[in-house]
């Protein structure tokens, strides 16, 4: 009885924020607005206010007081969905309950973003395991220290630098300022992305950030079995391409697929 309860429940909470985004649309559309129009007044992406409309997440409750202005409605009737007649009145306990329901859509959001990057965490973690096992059994091979220190090492090292901060340490979310401009890079500490031609927003810059994780954590596994391939079948002859061309080729990759998914979801 208590799950099926608790399907009840989650099933209108989904209803609701189908009617959420079905009203925000139709004021809209009232007031002779683009999302794209509606989104530069909130000074937030056009991307976020399709989401509402769609019912795939909610505004931060910040939100809720300007988006009503613009609107023509009260915040209580935003957050109900419909307009309501002057002398209908909720008591506190609705309210309380719409508002609640507004926060927990953030919150959830919020929660994913905080798994993800555990996830991503354990994963680099995971290739730093990988890439030292590799070292040892190279060694066992015939490969010396100073053979992998002049070739593999120091750009294996480079891609787990990279992969580190891209699973570790980078925000998950850009400053509002980067949706309300255009601005083709991204400074963080000691790290600076910067792309010409490219403009990152809160829309791009998950499918830009989860690119620099897969091709820094997956290069940083696969380099050095690439290099032992290549050394093992050829020895000295492709000393050039071994320890310098095939390196650089994984480290400037990176920016391949990030500018791709940068401009597929600008």
């Amino acid at each position: 009885m208590y799950q099926t309860d608790r399907e009840k429940n989650g099933f209108t909470y989904q209803m609701d924020n189908k009617k959420f985004g079905e009203f925000i649309a139709q004021l809209r559309k009232e007031k002779r607005l683009t999302q794209k129009e509606l989104a530069d007044r909130l000074f937030i992406s056009d991307k976020a206010v399709s989401k509402w409309e769609r019912g795939l997440s909610m505004p931060n409750v910040s939100m809720l007081i300007p988006m009503a202005e613009i609107l023509g409605v009260t915040v209580t009737e935003l957050l109900r969905g419909e307009r309501l007649e002057a002398e209908s009145a909720l008591n506190r306990d609705e309210v309380e309950k719409l508002v609640t329901r507004s926060m927990d859509m953030s919150l959830r959001e919020e929660k994913a973003r905080r798994k993800l990057r555990k996830r991503w965490t354990g994963i680099y973690g995971a290739t730093l395991c990988i890439v030292v096992i590799e070292l040892f059994v190279f060694r066992v091979f015939g490969f010396t220290w100073n053979d992998m220190a002049d070739s593999m090492v120091p750009y294996t090292g480079i891609l787990l630098l990279f992969g580190g901060w891209f699973c570790i340490f980078a925000r998950e979310t850009l400053p509002a300022y980067y949706d309300e401009n255009k601005i083709n890079f991204v400074s963080d500490g000691a790290f600076r992305i910067n792309m010409i031609g490219l403009h990152f927003n809160n829309s791009n810059w998950p499918h830009i950030l989860n690119a620099g994780r897969v091709w820094s954590c997956a290069g940083a596994a696969l380099l050095p079995v690439v290099g032992f391939v290549l050394w093992h079948l050829y020895g000295s002859e492709l000393g050039v391409i071994t320890r310098l061309i095939v390196p650089l080729a994984f480290i400037l990759g990176i920016f391949i697929p990030m500018y791709v998914f940068g401009k597929k979801f600008e």
